[in-house]
């Protein structure tokens, strides 16, 4: 089978000038202050990204060295969490609902390639993880995608569909394993 024409012409970045220079002020930034910040500081780093765009709620928890590619494009309610060690590579929005965690080594991919066009250019689709749901460890989770209010994605998943509100997916890829019931209290 003979090999399809590709283009090889280059590809400029789709970012603006702005857009790469406010990164490389935030890369640089977090290297020298957001990650050597001691860990218990929570308010010090919801100021700091701020300062860069970000949207954090009361309470919200980031920690040191969670990495996160342009704060502008980060959305965080009320008591959420981005555990250690999170990769939010945030290329388009993503928001994270009032107290929902993406707990350790997660990443929240908000951009990808069109491998389909020989040029591979840059593809983004926005991410929301609801209220109150939980993104285990170590979990991907793709572009355009939305984790429903509520829901549990379970440790290692790799999430490339919606996952409904309260329920609980796990796998690669996710699949549903139950409903996500509350008991109350004693």
């Amino acid at each position: 089978m003979p090999e399809p024409a590709v283009d090889l012409s280059y590809t400029p970045s789709p970012h603006s000038v702005w857009n790469r220079a406010l990164r490389l002020a935030w890369g640089g930034f977090w290297l020298l202050v957001f990650h050597p910040s001691p860990r218990p500081l929570f308010a010090f780093r919801r100021l700091c990204l701020r300062l860069f765009g970000a949207r954090i709620g009361k309470g919200a928890n980031i920690y040191p060295s969670c990495r996160i590619w342009g704060p502008w494009n980060l959305t965080m309610g009320e008591y959420s969490c981005l555990a250690d060690r999170v990769d939010c590579y945030c290329v388009a929005p993503v928001r994270v609902g009032a107290h929902a965690t993406v707990s350790q080594y997660s990443y929240l991919c908000s951009a990808s390639h069109d491998f389909e066009d020989s040029r591979m250019p840059l593809i983004t689709a926005p991410i929301v993880i609801g209220d109150r749901a939980w993104v285990c460890a170590d979990v991907f989770v793709g572009p355009g995608l939305t984790i429903g209010p509520g829901a549990v994605v379970g440790a290692r998943s790799s999430v490339y569909k919606d996952v409904a509100p309260w329920t609980v997916v796990g796998g690669n890829p996710a699949r549903f394993i139950k409903k996500r019931v509350i008991r109350k209290s004693e």
